[in-house]
């Protein structure tokens, strides 16, 4: 299995590797239009593929989250008829284990994605991309949790079997929903786009409501869709997630300095430099515990979703969102500070985002790896805080830094060919 991109030179485009990838982001218009099982929308993912959060890695080496969110997956997919079965398959050679975003799928938490899970599908209109992500299965112990008991399962084949094809009507009714200027208008409501995705949801649910009225579901088909959304605001995360990978996919092609994606997988943590890996051990992160956990119960950090702060959301924003000040354990002025500190190793101000707390600045966009480096500023980023047993799933919120030695490898990685033509003309 290759990688989705290869990398192309901006010469002819007559802008620098920077510039060029900034404008691919700049002009981006994430849409989502349309819900379709994964293996319809990906070609890789047959049905002995799981596709999986952060770098690559093998079942052996796999944290036991991860490992029981797969095991769900081999029973969903209907390869193993219980976990002792499941069991047997997952390490035997016959089944095929890849990261999602070398594919241009992502995902939160395990991100574990198999053939027919429904997947939001969202195109970038200007780059002409797409990108796809697991709608959630709502539940708090669900499958990117590592959950795999009959509850995971029977929800898995609920989306599957009644929400999936209800929101693939509303959503081709509506002409595609941008979700781009939805994210804008959470910030402006106290999201920062990672640990909260309130906002976010509440104007979904808005959006789709009047294709919900004046459509043939019935009423309470209706009532359980909404129920669904009301309840589970994190779902909105995959979207994010979702379009912040379809709008940075055609930059990924481009030769630049520009990091475009922060991701873990529970053992390793990798950035995505020029559309390739650079890994790290995966650190705990610091974080305010639910009562009855503490560091001692967390999984190493996990999941896609930190391409959110590489858009401009999540810690970069973090200081324009004071609804998660308690939530994950640090003062008003100290997310501000962390904040202001990202604009000086990003490559520009966010034209999709802007910071209210800040006279509507564009948040800050497009670690720059070489500034990184030059600085010694590590990104600075919101997450979730997982358990290091499956199927218990979130225990907290908090923040890190990125460790400064990975970007210190990266920047060792780049070619002078590549540090020639990221400079600035």
């Amino acid at each position: 299995m290759q990688p989705d991109n290869e990398l192309q030179s901006p010469q002819d485009s007559g802008f620098n590797g920077n510039t060029l990838a900034l404008r691919l982001f700049a002009q981006a218009q994430p849409t989502l239009v349309d819900v379709q099982p994964a293996a319809r929308v990906i070609p890789i993912l047959k049905q002995d593929t799981i596709l999986h959060a952060g770098p690559p890695i093998t079942w052996e080496a796999m944290c036991p989250a991860m490992r029981g969110g797969v095991l769900g997956a081999l029973i969903y997919e209907g390869l193993a008829n219980n976990l002792a079965e499941a069991q047997r398959l997952a390490p035997s050679g016959m089944i095929r284990f890849a990261p999602a975003q070398n594919y241009g799928a992502i995902g939160s938490g395990c991100g574990i994605l198999s053939a027919s899970m429904p997947v939001w599908v969202i195109e970038d209109r200007a780059n002409h991309t797409h990108a796809y992500a697991p709608i959630g299965d709502g539940l708090r112990r669900g499958l990117q949790h590592g959950a795999n008991g009959s509850e995971t399962l029977n929800r898995l084949n609920w989306l599957e079997g009644f929400l999936a094809p209800r929101l693939r009507e509303l959503i081709r009714r509506s002409d595609g929903i941008e979700l781009f200027p939805m994210l804008r208008s959470a910030l402006q409501m106290g999201d920062e786009g990672h640990v909260r995705n309130k906002a976010a949801m509440q104007l979904l649910q808005l959006t789709l409501l009047p294709f919900m009225l004046n459509g043939k579901l019935a009423n309470k088909d209706i009532n359980e869709i909404l129920a669904f959304l009301r309840g589970h605001n994190g779902v909105f995360l995959n979207l994010t997630l979702g379009a912040c990978k379809a709008a940075w996919h055609k930059a990924e092609s481009v030769s630049s300095t520009l990091i475009t994606a922060i991701a873990s997988n529970g053992v390793e943590m990798g950035i995505r430099l020029n559309g390739g890996w650079h890994t790290a051990p995966a650190p705990v992160i610091e974080a305010c515990y639910l009562p009855e956990y503490s560091a001692e119960s967390a999984n190493p950090l996990l999941g896609d979703d930190n391409i959110a702060e590489a858009s401009g959301l999540g810690g970069f924003a973090a200081g324009s969102a004071p609804a998660i000040h308690e939530a994950v354990g640090k003062t008003a002025e100290e997310l501000l500070d962390a904040t202001l500190q990202m604009y000086e190793i990003t490559a520009d101000n966010s034209p999709h985002f802007v910071l209210p707390i800040l006279n509507n600045r564009g948040a800050p966009t497009g670690i720059d790896v070489a500034k990184v480096v030059n600085t010694g500023i590590a990104p600075f980023a919101t997450a979730f805080v997982m358990h290091r047993q499956p199927g218990i799933g979130h225990i907290g919120s908090g923040v890190w830094r990125t460790p400064l030695e990975l970007f210190a490898r990266a920047f060792a990685s780049l070619t002078p060919a590549i540090l020639d033509a990221s400079l600035p003309t």
